[in-house]
């Protein structure tokens, strides 16, 4: 059961992240995102509080810290697809 709400919350914070920063993912890339954020996330967390509060069962620090690692990772998808102009 705590796999399937993994996947629930991992698509619904790697939406919304996506969709902050102007990216229109499908539903696998979403959760993917968050997934993969929230392992981000755990790693921040550990910078941040010396404690990994992203990879806790259910949280709202970890669903926070999870979604920080989103946003992170969604930021670096979008600096390395963006087009770098040279003057």
């Amino acid at each position: 059961m705590g796999f399937i709400v993994a996947i629930i919350l991992g698509g619904f914070v790697g939406w919304l992240a996506a969709r902050l920063l102007g990216r229109d993912e499908g539903v696998l890339m979403s959760i993917v995102i968050g997934i993969i954020g929230s392992f981000l996330g755990g790693l921040v967390s550990r910078l941040f509080t010396g404690a990994d509060n992203a990879i806790l069962a259910f949280s709202w620090v970890g669903l926070f810290w999870s979604f920080i690692g989103a946003l992170i990772l969604v930021g670096l998808m979008n600096m390395m697809q963006r087009p770098h102009h040279n003057i």
